[in-house]
């Protein structure tokens, strides 16, 4: 599923560009891609676009918040997760509502160990599915050694 994500990333500038789930699952299928592995990326995407631009808050954080991660959470999004999520936040690439959006789409994902590199392709996904500003450092980051090392990269 991940390997659609970057595949989708590489293929289509704005998610915009992107045509919709049936078209897109003749397309990724021509390029190779399992059945299953269709059907579980384009699920996952339907849940991100459904969330459109509102975010899972009730209400936006005060600035200074500290965000306090369930046990759930904690158990889905190991210490280096959580880390870069903060480094983002701090970076200013994300606001809370982004994040927020980002945990959700982790938590969304039943059955798959959310590594460093695989969290990177969420928050990948999400700025991308937003139409966010994303900093060429920021992609450097998000398009880096973890890609390689999950073997996420196309060959």
């Amino acid at each position: 599923m991940f390997d659609i994500l970057v595949y989708l990333f590489e293929n289509y500038v704005h998610a915009t560009a992107c045509p919709e789930s049936d078209q897109l699952a003749r397309k990724l299928s021509a390029a190779g891609f399992e059945q299953d592995e269709i059907s579980e990326a384009l699920e996952w995407l339907t849940g991100l676009r459904n969330l459109g631009t509102t975010s899972p808050l009730l209400m936006t954080p005060a600035a200074g918040a500290i965000r306090l991660y369930s046990a759930e959470e904690q158990t889905r999004l190991d210490a280096d997760c959580r880390g870069f999520l903060a480094f983002l936040e701090n970076a200013g690439t994300l606001d809370a509502a982004t994040r927020e959006i980002i945990i959700e789409r982790t938590l969304a994902l039943d059955g798959f160990n959310v590594s460093l590199g695989r969290l990177k392709v969420i928050v990948l996904m999400v700025l991308w599915q937003r139409e966010l500003p994303i900093d060429g450092l920021i992609v450097d980051e998000l398009l880096g050694e973890d890609f390689e090392d999950e073997g996420l990269l196309p060959q």
